[in-house]
């Protein structure tokens, strides 16, 4: 099968989970759940901009090598906390077009990689259910699994990580359905 034939599914499915992915997270009120804000807010940001750290991602007590967690100073911060992963962004106020644009490229990635192993394992006028459950297993693997990660070495807590894989089989139910409906026929 040409992989041409597979571009117009990509393409509307990315669209398809653009879409979706805003409606939920515009409209619904669970996705707020996941982030909260400091106590003492103020505090904390002053304390970080005196550091004036680059963006990027930091931990607290940094440990250079796994020897440095065997160190009593090293062990009584860790006892004492708080110990934290913190991502420092660029200064300024997030540049949602390009968030979005980068979104969006990533929804086409993962419809292409359903397509590229739909295209591998298919053939046209196969099953529609079958064409379903390849490309949505595969779409979940991609906008789900790499939350498990998140929770177990970046300490995401695991109710973050629940709802962000209800969204994920959500996007790979949208995306399953689109392969479906658009397949190509014999």
């Amino acid at each position: 099968m040409p992989f041409l034939s597979l571009w117009f599914p990509v393409i509307v499915s990315a669209v398809v989970i653009f879409v979706a992915s805003s409606i939920i997270h515009m409209a619904l009120t669970y996705p707020k759940a996941d982030i909260k804000p400091l106590p003492n807010e103020e505090a904390v940001r002053d304390a970080i901009a005196k550091g004036n750290p680059s963006p990027g991602l930091y931990f607290t007590p940094h440990c250079a090598d796994h020897k440095q967690m065997n160190d009593p100073a090293k062990k009584q911060m860790f006892e004492k906390g708080p110990v934290a992963m913190l991502t420092i962004f660029a200064k300024g106020a997030p540049v949602m077009p390009r968030l979005l644009a980068q979104w969006f490229g990533f929804c086409v990635f993962v419809s292409f990689v359903a397509a590229y192993v739909a295209r591998h394992t298919l053939h046209p006028g196969d099953d529609g259910m079958l064409v379903m459950r390849i490309t949505g297993t595969v779409a979940f693997a991609g906008y789900a699994l790499s939350n498990i990660s998140d929770s177990i070495w970046k300490g995401q807590p695991w109710s973050n990580t629940f709802r962000a894989m209800i969204d994920g089989a959500i996007y790979a139910l949208l995306t399953g359905l689109t392969f479906r409906l658009l397949w190509p026929a014999a």
